[in-house]
């Protein structure tokens, strides 16, 4: 196995297990006392910023713009860092917030939260891959699974975005 696959594959691992800890680890009575009250309209912004800049990067490379794509991108990336970082300050504070609706959209909202999640953990490996191999000049390649990565990115970043919505802003039927 070449490095930079083994540093992506462990990197990935990593971050995953970290998210799982903050996620299932502790229970929310051994979480602090900050105001965390804002963060989760933060990371709706901070998923619908990505969401913008991944879509200007694709009209940006088909029209060969390629410093404006790569810019574009690698912002997209650091959004989404900003997001994951926060998203988990979040929930070590706070816990989970369970979904309230009731009826047709219960299993509706649950379906798209499980698609985003299992998405969410697939995009991780394939964003690192993807800006490597871009990064290296290895663009035959970077095209290949760029092809993959942007739909599910994009897929990611919209749906956390519904996911926000559903969960703090829907009043749903009861």
């Amino acid at each position: 196995m070449r490095a930079p696959t083994l540093v992506i594959g462990l990197a990935s691992a990593v971050l995953l297990l970290v998210v799982g800890v903050i996620l299932l680890g502790r229970p929310a009575a051994a979480r602090g006392g900050y105001d965390v009250s804002a963060l989760p309209a933060v990371n709706a912004f901070l998923n619908g910023t990505s969401a913008v800049l991944l879509s200007a990067g694709f009209v940006f490379i088909r029209r060969k713009h390629i410093a404006a794509h790569r810019a574009c991108m690698l912002s997209a990336f650091g959004v989404s860092a900003l997001f994951l970082v926060s998203y988990l300050v979040y929930h070590a504070q706070a816990g989970s917030v369970p979904f309230q609706g009731r009826g047709w959209v219960r299993p509706v909202y649950f379906a798209l939260l499980l698609s985003h999640i299992v998405l969410a953990a697939v995009i991780v490996p394939l964003a690192l891959t993807t800006i490597h191999r871009a990064w290296t000049g290895r663009f035959d390649r970077h095209r290949r699974i760029a092809r993959w990565t942007l739909p599910i990115w994009l897929y990611v970043s919209v749906t956390g975005v519904l996911v926000y919505l559903m969960l703090y802003h829907l009043d749903a039927p009861r």
